[in-house]
Formats: structure tokens, C-alpha cells, sequence
């Protein structure tokens, strides 16, 4: 009596770890391939993704937490780094809809397997979950990858390489000033149409239109300031927004006397 009794506890303790365990996925990310839009409408009510906790284990959406996890229907996604690295993981620190359909996020993973700096983008694409790399190799000898910046309400600026616009999940590869490295310089200013993309280096304004892939860079003939507050006010005395003969907009170092209207760099 005492073993059948043994027996149904550790069925019912067995039974109950089955219902609590998650099922999980493990995807290796393919990598972008020039501009891709990822844009698909949800196929019920229902949201096809839910960000939840990491810790929670509730499926229910949350935001501002220091760690999330990524369900893709029933499933938690989980992302090996690539098919050489073994490395994998369900926890990001960033996760965040980038279309009005809710049909694909950009997600940062985070932990201590050395995928940290990695971005990720995970969409539903014909009825199945795609999952995207946001990493493109750089010789450039800098301690840390810029990371992510939100430009407005125009989208996100990953590590000076992607740039994925909001509303509509549209994935830019970045232009580079050299091809074997990411832009060695400071993201600061979204030109008034949205559509140009400026970097300050020492020496120079490197400037990406990123619809096209046109690029421009504007010498400087003195060395830029150095703190976020002085540079804004040098920009507005000394350059001005200008459109090339292809109606691209770029910023042109201009006569110091000229009145700057300051709406031009809102």
C-alpha cells in the first residue's frame, strides 16, 4: 500500500514539473540581407509574440524590467549565437515591437555567455518565426559596440550598422566609411526629413541617407567641442540643412552670419 501510495505522489509531483516547464525552441539567426521589411499582419486576434518577465514566468506583457523572455506562440525563443558557437540563450535585456502589427521585435540578448552586445530580430514571416542577425563583422579597434540608440520617433540605430525604422519594421544596412569596420564616430543629429543620419568624428561630419545608401562627409576645419550641449549650439551657428540635386538633405558648413531658423534642427 505504502509503494502504490509512493508511486501516485511522485506521478502527480512528476505530472506537475511537466506542466510547468516551458516548451522552448533554440533558432540560429540568418543574417540580413540589404533592406528587408518585416511587416507581416497577425494571423488571428491573438498576438503571434508576448513579452513577459524573465523571472515571472507569466505570460504576460511587461515592459521596463531588467530581463525578458520572448514567446513565439506557445514556445519561449531561444537564440544560439551562430552554427559554429554553441552559445545560446532566452533572456534579453531589450525587447521592443517595431510595427504597429506586433509582428516583429527587436531584442538585445543578455548573459554571461558573451552575447551581450548582440541585437536580433525576430518577425513572423510566412506563418513561421524569423530570426535575424543585427551583426556585421568590424576590424575597427574600439573597446565596445556603440549599442542601440532611438532616433525619435524614426526608429532604432543599431551599433552604427542597421537602422530599423518604427511602424513598419523596415531594416536598413548602414553605409560605411570603410567596409571593413563600423563608423568610428558619434550618432547626433536625424536630418528634418528623417532620412539622413549624421555622425560626428574628430575630423569630420560623416552624414547617411539611408533610404538610398548615398553618403556624404563634410570636413571640419576645426576640431568639433566636446560636450552634447556645446555641439548642438556649433552645429545650429555653423551649418545649415542643404538638398543636392537628388533632393537628398545633408548638413553644409555655412557663413556664421546667417540667421539659423532652430525648427530646422528639431
Amino acid at each position: 500500500m505504502k509503494n502504490l501510495l509512493y508511486a501516485l505522489s511522485l506521478s502527480l509531483i512528476l505530472l506537475s514539473c511537466q506542466k510547468n516547464q516551458e516548451n522552448g525552441v533554440t533558432y540560429t539567426p540568418r543574417v540580413l540581407t540589404a533592406t528587408e521589411k518585416f511587416n507581416e499582419s497577425q494571423p488571428a486576434a491573438d498576438s503571434v509574440f508576448t513579452i513577459y518577465n524573465y523571472n515571472s514566468g507569466n505570460d504576460k506583457e511587461t515592459s521596463g524590467e531588467e530581463a525578458f523572455r520572448v514567446k513565439f506562440r506557445d514556445t519561449v525563443v531561444s537564440i544560439q549565437k551562430s552554427k559554429a558557437d554553441s552559445a545560446s540563450t532566452d533572456k534579453f535585456a531589450f525587447a521592443q515591437f517595431v510595427n504597429t502589427q506586433k509582428t516583429a521585435l527587436l531584442v538585445q540578448a543578455s548573459d554571461s555567455t558573451g552575447l551581450n552586445s548582440q541585437f536580433y530580430l525576430l518577425a513572423l514571416k510566412g506563418g513561421k518565426l524569423d530570426v535575424v542577425s543585427l551583426d556585421r563583422p568590424s576590424a575597427a579597434k574600439q573597446e565596445a559596440a556603440p549599442g542601440l540608440s532611438k532616433v525619435g520617433r524614426a526608429g532604432y540605430l543599431v551599433n552604427n550598422d542597421f537602422f530599423i525604422t518604427n511602424v513598419n519594421a523596415q531594416a536598413y544596412l548602414i553605409k560605411r566609411q570603410n567596409a571593413d569596420e563600423r563608423i568610428q564616430g558619434e550618432f547626433i543629429l536625424n536630418s528634418p526629413d528623417k532620412s539622413t543620419l549624421i555622425f560626428l568624428s574628430p575630423n569630420s561630419l560623416y552624414q547617411v541617407h539611408y533610404p538610398s545608401d548615398e553618403s556624404f562627409t563634410e570636413k571640419l576645419s576645426k576640431p568639433a567641442p566636446q560636450s552634447a550641449a556645446a555641439v548642438s549650439d556649433w552645429i545650429r551657428e555653423n551649418f545649415t540643412w542643404e538638398k543636392n540635386k537628388k533632393g537628398i538633405t545633408y548638413l553644409k558648413f555655412s557663413d556664421s552670419n546667417r540667421i539659423v531658423d532652430i525648427r530646422e534642427f528639431s
